[in-house]
């Protein structure tokens, strides 16, 4: 399990972060626009397979709520996971319409790094993770803002700023999800929290639906089913390996895909300096495995 969800959490956010910058930059999608339909069709999907598959597969696709769930608190941390949730998405997609996958993701590296401090932090479980786990996170970042140093100082346009502030509201979201999964089956509480992303940005930003033509309404579609896979396997990883463990697999791992990826089918160059980040990176995750 700890080698299975990683690869595989790995390659569905490589494949699912490519598809949507085709959409929104080649679509000419706009990217609050975009946020209204993608959280609407996550919903319509997630909501099927509940349907279909609910009482085949119950522990992965089975509609549960514990009443637990309804008190006062838990309310208040499940509106917390939404804000930050609605910020996050809303400051990435805006980031990445606008600048080449190659060069946002050693900032988006960032959020593993925000996730696992606020763990360790928050939580007592998590400080029990071995110290070089702690310390590979570390170097993986130290990559992150060498790969950004340019004459001598680290170099932030507006779309890596806003990258940057859309892993640090990513990080808080899954920190508070933490608090509550257990409440929850995992596609259960993707189900809830995509709605209510819908439900709230629908009135705040109007989506006209016939403008995206089928082409486009298919890669929706197919993104929306890896977004649900990957979060899956996340909130398993979350309950099963831990906080600390499955974010610095899964979401250092991403990276090598997304590279990977975008160079296949968006044909963005990597600089040296992106390489050298990957790498490093990639040896942090292996190192961290062997531990």
């Amino acid at each position: 399990m700890i080698i299975t969800i990683p690869l595989l959490g790995a390659v569905t956010e490589g494949a699912g972060t490519v598809i949507e910058k085709r959409i929104l930059r080649k679509k000419k999608v706009d990217y609050k626009f975009y946020n209204v339909v993608s959280f609407f069709m996550i919903s319509v999907i997630a909501g099927l397979l509940i349907l279909v598959l609910g009482k085949v597969f119950p522990s992965l696709f089975g509609f549960f709520i514990s009443s637990k769930a309804w008190t006062m608190k838990n309310i208040f941390i499940l509106l917390g996971v939404i804000v930050f949730s609605i910020l996050a998405n809303l400051f990435t997609f805006y980031a990445l319409k606008w600048e080449k996958i190659t060069e946002l993701e050693p900032i988006r590296l960032m959020q593993p790094l925000f996730t696992i401090l606020l763990a360790f932090f928050i939580f007592s479980s998590e400080q029990k993770t071995p110290a070089p786990i702690i310390i590979a996170s570390i170097i993986a970042s130290l990559a992150l803002i060498f790969s950004h140093v340019k004459k001598h100082h680290f170099s932030l346009n507006k779309y890596s700023l806003s990258a940057l502030l859309g892993s640090l509201f990513f990080a808080i979201e899954l920190i508070l999800s933490n608090f509550i999964l257990n409440l929850y089956s995992p596609i259960t509480f993707y189900l809830i929290r995509c709605f209510l992303i819908f439900a709230i940005t629908l009135p705040l930003f109007k989506a006209n639906y016939h403008s995206i033509n089928k082409r486009t309404w298919l890669h929706i579609i197919l993104v929306s089913i890896l977004w649900i896979s990957y979060r899956i396997l996340l909130y398993i990883g979350f309950e099963k390996i831990g906080v600390i463990p499955t974010t610095l697999f899964l979401s250092l791992l991403a990276p090598v895909f997304i590279y990977l990826f975008s160079f296949i089918f968006l044909k963005e160059k990597l600089n040296w300096r992106n390489i050298i980040a990957a790498i490093v990176i990639l040896a942090c995750v292996v190192w961290a495995m062997l531990v």
